[in-house]
């Protein structure tokens, strides 16, 4: 850019009235290094987008500084405590960091920087302009006839797109492009044409650029494979005038072509030598939609209207509509051959019935459309529609999470205080304890309140992934969906659910991540220096299970106690009985709960941190002890003495816990017993015997009969005396085993804890928005639902992380975080209200995600997941690192943690797959009648993985499609789901449409680079660009269209490219 040097200096030192804003604040550049020079005090001003740095605030001063606030985003630090933001540049000049003198200035300058520069401005007209037309779509059918001229008004009978309702799944209008006889500048020019799309709104002079298609290169009749379609909530009429302008790019390879044809708030149309006008020409939508055969022929013509220069023909495109009639043919060369393009299209088995809309809104938003039309190897052509969207899980599932981690730490906390008297050594550990518990506990909480704060974007953008605030939520959370409707075959969905590597950014890769932490935290923990005791994963893990079981045993055993009472009270014999069984059965879980060597180790281990402790051995063998129970009254429970804690300042018998157990299972037996004569004394048979010779006995039966209750009553008090007893002794063991495990390493075990509850909140999110999904997609297929309930659904994550620097400490994380998946069931119940977003009970290594479903859909399922049957997933992770940093890691690094997870997961693959055979029959799957194809896929995949080739991407590859064939869940990483994403989605995409598809062979290349292309970005008129990294309120930012990664192909080149770029530094520098 250039500045009028006096004009500025002369705006600089104008009075207070001229400028928005101004104010002191301290102010320094922060370099990439993390470098930073002492922030100094200026005086800022703020005019438009122009920020002032004076030294200071006297008229007569100078600025020191001009900061252009364009092409920056401010991040601003939502920690109450701070009062500073960031302006990072595109440019990649230095940070600004800037301070303010308290909390409110600050957000009141972050608001104005936010909004001084032209994307500001634009912003805020875009969203007048959609509240304008928002409310204009609100108005009642008469407003509309109104809106338009009297004469359409009479004739439209019923309107096409006005008062369309907005659905997530059907676009409002979807075209095709393509041009004739097109006049080239010079003779000799071959075209290499692209058609920009621009939309004028009824009432506005004002144009929007909304879209624009491919270039076709070297052809004056260019048939355009990229479609227009307007998505469900855009504000679209029939007096909504649409502008199509060709262009005649003259080097395809110029930023400029790229430039001109994004959205809207970028800058003007360019006439520069990277491409010339062609033409231009205008229809409105009303006249397209009620054409005949809805096709219009335009002739293209100059600015001032006079020349014509040639033809555009523009083509409704209906996909999930059949019309009777002829299809439109738009005829284009394939090899000399013509192709007949067949619009219509059927929609996939009811996918998008409206029963289904209400849960895939609660679940999506924000979805982004584009259309292609591709040929076939028969000369036929296919529909694609591609749609990403993003997932209001991005915010909800980590809400849900740390509100469960906080309900679980108060808990743990309670039990830790209950513990009774220690010994000093073990009171002042679980003083130190609880203290550092407390920490964390509230920092949990204001992680909650801050997410609770969150408004606008619902996923998280690449630039905000080292943000503390928004730990727990995942990077770029969205769904890749392509819809395929293609000649002779079924319509088919292809979901791919597209995620940054689930991964702790703000606490940094500098030791590692989760596995090696975790491995090195173990074996610190083996170390007797510690002065406690060591108890082993599984033990820890054990005892949390006993805590969780005692939480959820103990109130059921008591309301079924409590309904077999009144069953008594009201003498029912049916509910009685009902009411012993299910008391029966919950009971006999609470003592096989409790049957582990462990609580009773560790109530020996509690017995001895008491003060005073004596251990007594036994002097009556085990052996002897059930022997003498073998007595006539055995049946009854043992009297014991009610005790607040486990005996201490006094001997400790070690067959205590044997006895107080054992009366749990006597006391129920006394129950059953008593019911059993209850029952038998009231049966009719026995009454009805005794009718005619009265005796002493049938006075007693009656007796007996008639005071159910006051029999019963005595029983049940007992019962529940026994396990409450129960419930004291292995609550506070258990939670002394846990006190261990945080005293061992006490600030490392809780951070470790945080590190993995960030990465597993961000793994579930994902999880639970796939999930959602296939299910969804799936519900009308029966042999899916009976797999889903059988077996379990498999999830396979591909990761494109390299095993260097940084990304193998992600990569570490992501492989614990994704393992730990494994501890997660689903759970589908039937929703009553309109509250649709899944609801998560549990604890940390056990966690059950509730699906709710409306009624219809509900009723579709089967009756075994109906009954609350708890559906198991099967998480696998194949990663293979493809960009430059891999390429130094297999030459002169590591690669052995990435060989592991791939084996790892293999093994996990194949057992899956062998649960799968032998439990499900072989036609309930559509691909398992391909038996020995699934078996040569899994033999391929395992010579790959044992092959230990470099970047092999047939892994992934070999992966994915195992992964569609048994009916799975498709995840893609990478560090922040952009450009290795984006290049692995899109070359998935296009190699399906080839080998399921017939997607022509010569069309391949050109397919790739339609679905990767900028160029061809539609309905991003009211985001930002994703590379800017700023947050918006409407759009995703990842969108899926870069250029070609050329490692993909081969990391030769990569290795040609390093060299030649070293020989060239080195001849610089000499």
């Amino acid at each position: 850019m250039q500045y009028n040097a006096k004009e500025l200096a002369s705006l600089a030192t104008r009075p207070s009235s001229c400028f928005d804003k101004e104010g002191n604040l301290k102010i320094c550049r922060v370099f990439g290094d993390g470098k930073f020079i002492e922030p100094r005090e200026r005086w800022c001003r703020l005019k438009g987008n122009l920020l002032f740095l004076m030294k200071n605030k006297t008229k007569s001063c100078e600025a020191s500084e001009l900061v252009i606030l364009e092409r920056c985003c401010i991040v601003e630090f939502r920690n109450k405590a701070d009062v500073s933001v960031v302006l990072k540049f595109q440019s990649g000049e230095p940070d600004l960091y800037l301070e303010a003198a308290s909390r409110s200035d600050c957000e009141s300058w972050a608001v104005a920087l936010g909004e001084a520069n032209s994307e500001g401005l634009r912003n805020k007209i875009h969203q007048l302009q959609r509240l304008i037309m928002e409310i204009k779509e609100e108005r009642t059918a008469d407003e509309v006839q109104q809106f338009l001229p009297s004469a359409q008004a009479d004739s439209l009978a019923e309107p096409k797109l006005t008062g369309l309702k907005k659905t997530l799944c059907e676009p409002k209008l979807e075209f095709s492009l393509g041009c004739k006889d097109l006049v080239a500048p010079t003779r000799d020019r071959k075209l290499n044409t692209f058609v920009q799309i621009t939309v004028v709104h009824p009432g506005e002079q004002n144009s929007t650029r909304y879209a624009s298609t491919e270039i076709v290169e070297g052809t004056r009749d260019p048939l355009f494979l990229t479609g227009v379609t307007f998505p469900p909530d855009y504000p679209i009429y029939e007096e909504t005038k649409i502008k199509l302008t060709v262009y005649d790019v003259k080097d395809k390879s110029q930023d400029t072509v790229r430039t001109s044809s994004l959205a809207e708030h970028k800058e003007p149309p360019r006439t520069d030598t990277g491409r010339s006008f062609l033409g231009c020409a205008t229809f409105k939508v009303g006249e397209l939609v009620k054409s005949k055969e809805q096709l219009l022929a335009l002739s293209l013509r100059s600015l001032d209207g006079g020349k014509t220069f040639g033809t555009i023909e523009v083509s409704v495109v209906k996909m999930g509509e059949t019309e009777n009639g002829e299809a439109d043919h738009i005829t284009t060369d394939v090899k000399g051959e013509k192709c007949a393009l067949v619009h219509e299209c059927t929609s996939p088995e009811n996918i998008n019935s409206k029963d289904s809309l209400p849960l895939l809104n609660a679940v999506l938003r924000n979805p982004i459309c584009k259309l292609y039309r591709f040929p076939t190897s028969d000369n036929k052509w296919m529909c694609v529609r591609e749609q990403m969207s993003e997932s209001t899980l991005s915010f909800h599932i980590p809400k849900e999470l740390i509100s469960l981690h906080i309900k679980e730490d108060m808990r743990r906390n309670q039990e830790l205080k209950e513990l009774g008297e220690l010994a000093p050594h073990w009171d002042n550990m679980r003083k130190s304890v609880i203290a550092h518990c407390d920490q964390m506990l509230t920092l949990y909480q204001n992680m909650l309140a801050e997410l609770g704060k969150h408004t606008g974007s619902s996923f998280k953008s690449s630039c905000s992934k080292g943000e503390k605030t928004l730990e727990f939520v995942p990077v770029n959370l969205h769904l890749q969906r392509m819809y395929v409707h293609s000649p002779r075959l079924k319509d088919v969905l292809y979901d791919v659910i597209t995620v940054g590597a689930p991964a702790a950014h703000f606490q940094g890769f500098k030791n590692g991540g989760l596995q090696k932490l975790l491995n090195k935290f173990e074996g610190e923990r083996r170390n007797t220096g510690y002065q406690c005791i060591y108890y082993s994963p599984e033990n820890t893990a054990k005892a949390k299970e006993v805590l969780s079981n005692i939480n959820h045993l103990q109130p059921l055993i008591s309301s079924h106690a409590d309904l077999l009472l009144n069953s008594a009270r009201q003498h029912l014999p049916d509910s009685l009985k009902n009411s012993l069984k299910m008391l029966s059965e919950t009971t006999e879980l609470f003592v096989h709960a409790f049957k582990d060597q462990l609580i009773r180790s560790a109530l020996l281990a509690l017995y001895t941190a008491r003060p005073g402790c004596v251990l007594k051995k036994p002097t009556v063998p085990r052996s002897s002890v059930e022997e003498s129970g073998d007595t006539p009254n055995q049946d009854h429970p043992v009297q014991i003495k009610r005790q607040d804690s486990i005996p201490h300042h006094s001997e400790y018998d070690e067959e205590e816990w044997d006895r107080v157990w054992a009366n749990v299972g006597k006391s129920l037996n006394c129950i059953i017993a008593m019911v059993d004569r209850l029952l038998e004394k009231d049966s009719p048979s026995i009454t009805k015997e005794n009718e005619n010779d009265p005796s002493p006995a049938e006075h007693v039966a009656t007796h007996i009969s008639g005071d159910w209750y006051e029999q019963l009553y005595p029983l049940t008090v007992t019962l529940k005396d026994c396990i409450g007893e129960v419930v004291t002794r292995a609550k506070q063991s258990m939670s002394f085993v846990l006190l261990q495990e945080l005293a061992c390493s006490l600030p490392q075990c809780l951070m470790l804890t945080l590190r993995r509850d960030i990465v597993f909140s961000q793994a579930l999110s994902g999880l639970v928005c796939g999930f959602i999904i296939k299910l969804h997609s799936s519900l009308r297929d029966q042999g899916f639902l009976q797999q889903l309930h059988t077996v379990g659904l498999v999830v396979q994550y591909e990761g494109l992380l390299s095993t260097y620097s940084e990304e193998i400490g992600m990569l570490e994380d992501m492989a614990v975080g994704i393992s730990d998946l494994q501890k997660v069931m689903f759970k589908i119940t039937e929703a009553k209200s309109d509250d649709l977003l899944p609801v998560i009970t549990g604890r940390r290594g056990h966690y059950i995600i509730d699906i709710k479903l409306p009624e219809k859909m509900f009723e579709l399922l089967p009756q075994e997941i109906k009954e609350g049957k708890l559906l198991h997933v099967y998480p696998i992770l194949f990663n293979v690192g493809i960009n430059e940093q891999q390429t130094l890691a297999e030459r002169f690094g590591d690669t052995s943690l990435q060989e592991s997870v791939n084996q790892d997961s293999l093994e996990m693959l194949k057992e899956y797959y062998r649960l799968l055979t032998e439990k499900m029959p072989p036609d309930c799957l559509p691909h398992f009648q391909e038996q020995n194809d699934l078996k040569r896929l899994l033999e391929n995949l395992q010579q790959n993985i044992q092959a230990k080739k470099r970047k092999n991407v047939e892994i992934m590859w070999l992966a994915a499609t195992i992964c569609r064939k048994l009916n799975g869940i498709r995840f893609t990483c990478c560090k922040s789901a952009k450009d290795r994403t984006s290049m692995s989605v899109t070359l998935e995409q296009c190699s399906i449409l080839r080998d399921e598809h017939q997607l022509h062979k010569d069309f391949f290349i050109r397919a790739l680079d339609c679905m990767r292309s900028r160029q061809t970005q539609g309905a991003l008129n009211e985001s930002d660009d994703p590379e800017t990294g700023c947050l918006t309120d409407n759009k995703p930012t990842s969108r899926h269209f870069y250029p070609v990664a050329l490692l993909l192909v081969s990391s030769h080149l990569l290795v040609v490219w390093l060299i030649l770029s070293l020989a060239l530094l080195l001849a610089k520098y000499q």
